[in-house]
């Protein structure tokens, strides 16, 4: 198994400066993937510390048991959505942690993928579920909403100016035969918009994907449920860090900081996002959208 090759996570030291793992702390990694963030972390709780992982992916699950299984006395690790963060540490018998880290989005891993059907750049099924064992796939979205379901979504989740032309174009599209792959509908969305994209970076099928995975994910529901559970079970001094790699999830986390500050919960460690360093988003493009923010519980004890 080629781990090191799986998935680079992200930002890593600046995770640790604001997560301030130490020695004996129990951290909850919210999305652990394959273990990338949550390897660093364990280094600074051994040899007495417990780090809780939770992902909704089951082949990252296993991959991350591999990377960690070092540390295997120090992890516990659970397949479930971290909306129910608050049921996966209750049954733990956790009710306090010292610090949380939420890696919002899919992995290198995940996107890499054909059979995962993430990518309009892999040939592969259109599926985009981050729990394979839902039933709804991407494709019945598609294939299933409405020319108007379709536009909000892709105009909602994923920020397209043309989400009426892209939704018509697939309405029409599947009449003929259902749509099936992500190849098809890349293609169905790049005729969709004929030469809106002409000149940018952004291949026209971008956003499309975007808010179609969102909405089948639950995406934003779920981070905003975690957010409202996560405080509860922060004690005094607890760290809170999110990576958010859209916009709209890093204002539903800006939103719920400020919020937070406002009842007097803690403070803010980040006014202002925290991005990737050069020598980073140059050795890993992924990192290049990646904002950082984190926020800390009144009453840190030095």
């Amino acid at each position: 198994m080629e781990k090191p090759a799986l998935h680079k996570p992200v930002m890593v030291d600046e995770v640790l400066e604001f997560l301030s793992p130490r020695r004996g702390d129990k951290v909850l990694d919210a999305t652990i993937g394959c273990g990338g963030h949550a390897e660093s972390i364990l280094q600074r709780i051994q040899p007495s510390g417990i780090l809780v992982g939770i992902d909704r992916d089951q082949s990252s699950l296993k991959i991350a048991k591999e990377r960690l299984k070092d540390f295997d006395k120090l992890c516990r690790f659970a397949h479930a959505n971290f909306s129910g963060l608050d049921a996966v540490l209750s049954d733990l018998g956790m009710d306090a942690i010292d610090a949380a880290l939420f890696d919002l989005g899919i992995s290198s891993f995940q996107l890499d993928d054909p059979l995962r059907g993430f990518s309009f750049e892999k040939d592969g099924v259109l599926d985009m579920r981050m729990d394979p064992s839902e039933s709804t796939r991407a494709s019945d979205l598609v294939n299933r909403l409405s020319r108007d379901e379709l536009a909000g979504i892709i105009r909602d989740f994923g920020e397209e100016r043309y989400a009426g032309r892209i939704a018509a174009a697939i309405v029409e599209r599947r009449k003929k035969e259902p749509i099936k792959t992500t190849v098809d509908l890349a293609g169905i969305v790049k005729r969709a918009v004929g030469r809106k994209y002409a000149g940018q970076r952004l291949h026209p099928a971008t956003r499309t994907f975007q808010g179609i995975r969102i909405a089948l994910n639950r995406e934003l529901e779920n981070i905003e449920t975690a957010m409202d559970k996560i405080t509860g079970f922060l004690g005094a001094g607890g760290r809170l860090c999110v990576i958010s790699f859209h916009s709209l999830e890093d204002r539903i986390i800006k939103n719920k900081f400020r919020e937070f500050e406002k009842m007097g919960l803690g403070n803010i460690m980040t006014k202002k996002p925290v991005r990737p360093a050069d020598n980073e988003t140059e050795t890993n493009p992924r990192s290049r959208s990646a904002k950082l923010r984190a926020f800390t519980v009144l009453g840190r004890q030095g």
